[in-house]
């Protein structure tokens, strides 16, 4: 026999577990998806797509640059706190500089911003429904994670007003 449940237990736990568990792993399925996923484009020709190859090419250097430089500045800056999990570590300091002058969730702004160049690359239908769908569950993942942060940080809220949450200078 079951032993009866705790309702008070049930309410204080959310769907996405005490720290975030089950979104990491929702993470790394919506990225495991996304770099498996073969390119779909169902309004372009293969041979009408080699005319902008190049352009498409180096849209896809410069973000993948950008992305990968952003990711180096985010780890660099916040280090000893890493941890996969959203809910921010015991011994965490609040990070406002480099990277996170600019914005938010760099780490997550960086995988959004390769996904970007990816799907600019491919011109793929799919990579762009996966590539909104990544962005959505981002912008959530970081407002739980935000939660979290204020909890932690007093100083949280004043930061989130001055700097942007994915995107430097537009989101």
């Amino acid at each position: 026999m079951n032993p009866p449940r705790n309702p008070a237990t049930a309410i204080n736990r959310p769907w996405y577990g005490t720290r975030g568990e089950v979104l990491v792993v929702l993470q790394f399925l919506l990225v495991g998806t996304f770099f498996f996923a073969p390119p779909w484009n169902p309004w372009f020709a293969p041979d009408a797509l080699a005319s902008t190859g190049i352009a498409r090419s180096a849209a896809l250097s410069i973000l993948s640059g950008t992305a990968a430089a952003m990711a180096a500045l985010a780890l660099i800056k916040i280090r000893r706190y890493l941890t996969p999990l959203p809910h921010p570590v015991a011994h965490s300091e609040l990070v406002t500089s480099g990277i996170y002058g600019w914005v938010r969730h760099p780490l997550y702004s960086c995988q959004l911003i390769a996904g970007l160049g990816w799907t600019i690359y491919t011109l793929s239908a799919l990579h762009l429904g996966l590539l909104v769908a990544g962005f959505l569950f981002f912008d959530y993942k970081a407002t739980i994670e935000e939660r979290w942060l204020t909890e932690r940080h007093p100083g949280y809220p004043a930061y989130a007003k001055r700097v942007r949450k994915l995107l430097p200078w537009l989101y």
